[in-house]
């Protein structure tokens, strides 16, 4: 088992490295030849950010399911999908449409934004936006916008409406082709407003934002995280985690004092068990590990039944947003279910773990149980 997790941790590594990567020349030939050309590869500060420090997660689950969705890339080397310059510019708005295809997951109504139709204004609204405008999808809405200090209306047709479940992100923005806003305001092809920048650990935050501010970006533009562009959600989720620690302390504290009382119980009940035991030779030590045993299975056998029901229910939860939420005081309409297997593993051997220490201290009790004390009523 030792062998065959480290063989296959190192073929994981293996796969991680840049030169794995670029190893097919679609990716050296193309990809790659446009990276060299970026501050990823060469900038003041002589930190590189290879393939993998962007496209492969750290933590182990999801990087398992990056990995699986990975092999899927192998077929199409053998297809020979995007083996060529041609094929793979070719390509380039299929892989920029899988982004988008993850919007579908937040899409109420209507359908994304079709960026081959250049013949008709389209835009994406959140349904926060349509419910006070009273619009719905195939509408035609006039947006207004301001150039050299003159207004410049522009007529355009909702084809979907979205919710987040964000109200602070729903009531702010409508989603548009971008060519459409350079088009109204006089902007080049690489001009944008904006950018952002989606990271696979948000513990990182801080240090890229600083980077990209002070390594990459010229005087006259700026970085903000999401943390400072959105600080009251951010306290409000940094409130979420306190209410978590303090449940789960006090979950725990209950959980080692029922044991500690059954535990006790059970002692008290066999003491003529525990005293013909040690008649026979018996040692104490040996008479406590069989009732940390039984609380040991006791307690698992309720991890087991909790787990049951407890992730049954957030899998409910997650699949059909059966809790719902109000959005002004929760900024979300139904409460979010994430199920972190590796999480609910550790937490499961933890309390496991830490209640069987806590319960070595009660069953001291058998060393006070003598032969002849519980015997000579006999």
């Amino acid at each position: 088992g030792v062998l065959f997790w480290g063989a296959f941790n190192t073929a994981m590594e293996y796969t991680n490295r840049e030169a794995f990567c670029i190893g097919c020349h679609e990716m050296q030939e193309n990809v790659y030849v446009e990276y060299q050309n970026t501050v990823h590869y060469s900038n003041r500060s002589g930190v590189r950010a290879t393939c993998p420090d962007c496209h492969v997660p750290k933590e182990w689950g999801p990087k398992m399911i990056r990995k699986i969705q990975a092999s899927n890339e192998v077929l199409h080397k053998i297809l020979g999908t995007i083996d060529t310059p041609e094929k793979f510019n070719k390509k380039r708005h299929e892989l920029a449409q899988h982004e988008w295809d993850r919007m579908k997951n937040f899409l109420v109504q209507g359908s994304l934004i079709n960026f081959a139709d250049t013949s008709r204004r389209q835009i994406l609204v959140s349904k926060n936006i349509a419910d006070k405008l009273e619009i719905n999808v195939n509408d035609k809405v006039i947006l207004a916008f301001i150039r050299d200090q003159q207004q410049i209306k522009k007529r355009f047709e909702v084809v979907g409406i979205y919710n987040t479940g964000l109200e602070e992100y729903d009531r702010r923005f409508c989603l548009v082709d971008i060519s459409q806003i350079r088009d109204v305001l006089g902007w080049s092809p690489n001009q944008a407003q904006g950018m952002e920048i989606i990271l696979d650990d948000i513990q990182d935050m801080d240090a890229i934002t600083d980077y990209i501010y002070y390594e990459i970006l010229p005087d006259t533009y700026y970085a903000e995280t999401i943390r400072n562009k959105f600080p009251s959600i951010f306290e409000w989720l940094n409130l979420q985690d306190i209410n978590e620690k303090i449940i789960m302390i006090l979950m725990v504290v209950v959980a080692i004092i029922n044991m500690i009382t059954v535990l006790l119980i059970l002692i008290l009940e066999r003491t003529r068990m525990i005293g013909t035991l040690k008649s026979l030779g018996m040692t104490s030590w040996s008479i406590r590990k069989i009732f940390i045993y039984n609380a040991g299975y006791i307690i698992a056998f309720g991890l087991l039944i909790g787990n049951i029901l407890g992730l049954g229910i957030a899998y409910l939860q997650k699949t059909t947003g059966l809790i719902k939420l109000d959005e002004a005081n929760y900024y979300l309409d139904t409460a979010p279910i994430d199920i972190p297997w590796l999480t609910v593993v550790g937490l499961n051997i933890g309390v496991l773990m830490l209640t069987l220490v806590f319960l070595i201290l009660p069953t001291m009790l058998v060393t006070r149980i003598t032969p002849v004390k519980v015997l000579r009523f006999e």
